[in-house]
């Protein structure tokens, strides 16, 4: 089960690189955004964030819970 998440967090992890890299291209590194066109500079913070979490979930999830040294 946990490599299923691991597996949907990657893929929503890659979702908001390419939202990232697209956003960037599209307003040319936000120097040209549109009038009232502020969300592009919210995108510009929170799909990078947004992808950095899904990558570490996905990374997090994938190796699994680590047994702890206090165990036993």
């Amino acid at each position: 089960m946990r490599r299923v998440v691991a597996l949907i967090a990657g893929l929503i992890c890659i979702l908001f690189v390419f939202y990232t890299i697209r956003l960037l291209v599209v307003t040319a590194f936000l120097t040209r955004t549109r009038a009232g066109g502020g969300g592009a500079f919210v995108g510009a913070i929170a799909f990078p964030l947004l992808a950095f979490f899904f990558g570490w979930l996905a990374v997090r999830a994938w190796r699994g819970a680590r047994p702890s040294a206090h165990a036993g």
